[in-house]
């Protein structure tokens, strides 16, 4: 039998994954890179392959031409002209969680139950919550996707079932991928510079329900229109979740009298949330109508892992209070409406936002204006920041995030709330760290503020 070959395109966590479960399962690999560095290198070597590095359209072209497949990492776009040439050449485009998915399938034991996550935010705590419930309730979960694991990469695992953050970049290409039981949390204007309009990155998101099979429930926010209406198209078994009553019409999962409750009844009460902001409950209730929906845990179990769940860094994480104000990290919200849903949580706030625009548009943070009482505008966005808040509040620029913490406690008064939340990805300050480097260096900023400020 011919070997088949497999070009695999984005040498991080998800490709190099991808391509030694490739290589694992007889296919011979390419690797290519656009950037290519030494342990990238390494990589390719510990495979026995060569990675090609930064090829050129033409060459891409050759490369996808002696290919039996095509699989892109999440983190090529799809305007990338691998993309053109392998549809050009009629080569298949593979995703990782759908080959991971079928080799799933394969499993002599039998595949083990999934479900899934997307969203443009809330999917990674929303994911590591529903993970919480099931191994409260005795199960051995593994939270992966859209995470620091592949799916693929937990496949050898003794996981007994597999809870998937999917984003709109492992959706895109989907074909064969389905959950027992997936959920798509909102949708708001992100990735513009991945996707080719919004109608696209729409599309991607739709696709986590694109292949169930009878029984799998597809569990949609009411309160989101465009949501709303690809869950009516999606029929067979739906849910829906909201924090209250949506246009008058019955909600399956929402809050009645300070309680969440579900088709079953009360869940548990609002306050006994281990935290309570207002997206706080919509993720618990997404999270607890996969859980509960697919049998996988009690309501009991449910309630427990909602009380004792702590949640990741970078989102609104709080660092404690200086002189009367409090200081939150959220470095995660690289949206405007990640950013409005941050906002939302508080009355007075002194809000820290830019870096650079992913091709979004900062206005609508305007929206919530009579909330912010001053504006710290970082990055290569500070002047699109500025321009939106001008005419509302007093605006600084800062010169790097030390003078953003120096402005912003110059500008708190007690009672404030002080907010880092960007709306805006963080590579213009933070070229290899990402939103956590930029998290991690502001909670380092503000630990030093305090020690600053108790040792006056």
């Amino acid at each position: 039998m011919t070997q088949r070959t497999a070009l695999v395109h984005g040498i991080a966590v998800t490709g190099e994954a991808l391509a030694r479960a490739l290589a694992a399962r007889g296919w011979a690999v390419v690797l290519a890179d656009d950037a290519p560095t030494a342990a990238k290198r390494a990589a390719a070597a510990s495979l026995g392959t060569t990675l090609v590095e930064s090829p050129a359209a033409g060459h891409l072209a050759e490369l996808v031409g002696a290919a039996d497949m095509v699989c892109p990492a999440p983190g090529v776009p799809e305007t990338h002209p691998l993309i053109h040439a392998a549809v050009a050449a009629g080569v298949p485009i593979r995703t990782e969680i759908d080959l991971a998915y079928e080799w799933e399938q394969q499993r002599p034991q039998g595949p083990r139950p999934m479900l899934a996550i997307t969203g443009t935010d809330g999917k990674t705590t929303t994911t590591l919550m529903a993970a919480h419930m099931l191994a409260t309730a005795g199960r051995n979960p593994a939270a992966v996707g859209n995470t620091e694991v592949p799916l693929v990469a937990a496949l050898p695992g003794d996981a007994d079932v597999f809870v998937v953050e999917c984003s709109s970049f492992r959706l895109n290409w989907l074909d064969s991928f389905r959950a027992e039981a997936a959920v798509w949390l909102n949708l708001a204007p992100d990735h513009q510079n991945w996707h080719t309009s919004p109608d696209t990155y729409a599309a991607a998101k739709a696709r986590i329900w694109a292949n169930r099979r009878v029984g799998d429930v597809a569990i949609g926010n009411a309160d989101d229109p465009v949501v709303s209406r690809a869950l009516i198209a999606a029929g067979g078994v739906t849910r829906t979740f909201g924090a209250a009553r949506a246009d008058h019409v019955a909600v399956d999962y929402s809050v009645a009298d300070g309680c969440l409750v579900g088709p079953m009844g009360r869940i548990t009460d609002v306050g006994a949330l281990s935290r309570s902001l207002p997206h706080d409950i919509t993720n618990a209730l997404a999270a607890a109508a996969l859980v509960l929906e697919t049998g996988l845990a009690t309501v009991a179990e449910v309630a427990t892992a909602l009380a004792d769940f702590c949640h990741p860094p970078h989102r609104i994480e709080p660092l404690g209070e200086i002189g009367g104000v409090r200081w939150y990290n959220d470095s995660k919200a690289t949206s405007p409406h990640a950013a409005l849903t941050a906002i939302r949580g508080f009355e007075r706030i002194v809000l820290l936002a830019g870096g650079r625009n992913k091709g979004l548009d900062l206005a609508s943070l305007a929206v919530e204006h009579e909330r912010v009482r001053a504006v710290v505008a970082l990055g290569e966005a500070a002047a699109e920041v500025a321009a939106v808040f001008a005419a509302h509040c007093p605006v600084q620029v800062a010169r790097d995030m030390g003078d953003a913490v120096r402005r912003a406690a110059a500008l708190a008064e007690p009672g404030d709330v002080v907010l880092l939340s960007p709306a805006c990805a963080s590579f213009d300050w933070y070229p290899d760290g990402g939103y956590p480097a930029r998290g991690e260096d502001f909670r380092r900023l503000v630990a030093g503020l305090r020690e600053e400020v108790a040792s006056r």
